[in-house]
């Protein structure tokens, strides 16, 4: 689980808007800088998926920080603040049927030599480090992501 405080898990369950049909995700700096938004937006469209709340922003160290607090003591957590905070980031949550599980799928593995192809991560990712998106990886890290970046107002 990260690091968010509590109260923002049990804000967001008390507005009963999050359910198991949605997860979070992530376009990550190196994909916004390199002008992937449209191109990925679209495929995560065409692939069944209904944008609920979208919003181009830029993470502070601080919420970099806290966002990946799981990984503090891993030695890469450092780069990874220093990276999410290098620029602007898409945050979104996705709505369909088996969210989260069909959002991995697409997005590929981790490290875009081992996605498969036609994934987000294959086509626009340029490493390990640089892979353009984040999907949350379960329905309760997907409620925590979701309510870490938007209210209940900002979800349709």
């Amino acid at each position: 689980m990260h690091g968010f405080s509590k109260n923002c898990l049990e804000e967001y369950q008390d507005q009963n808007i999050m359910t198991t049909n949605r997860t979070f995700t992530m376009l990550k700096p190196d994909a916004v800088k390199k002008a992937y938004i449209g191109p990925i937006l679209e495929q995560i469209t065409a692939s069944g998926f209904r944008i609920v709340a979208m919003k181009l922003t830029q993470l502070t160290t601080a919420d970099a920080q806290e966002f990946y607090a799981i990984h503090k003591e891993r030695p890469f957590y450092n780069d990874l603040v220093s990276y999410m905070t290098s620029g602007p980031i898409v945050a979104a949550i996705l709505e369909k049927e088996n969210a989260v599980e069909d959002f991995r799928t697409l997005i590929g593995a981790t490290n875009p030599e081992d996605a498969a192809e036609g994934t987000i991560r294959k086509k626009f990712a340029a490493s390990i480090s640089e892979n353009a998106v984040h999907g949350s990886d379960s329905n309760e890290n997907a409620a925590i992501e979701s309510a870490f970046h938007f209210s209940g107002r900002e979800q349709f």
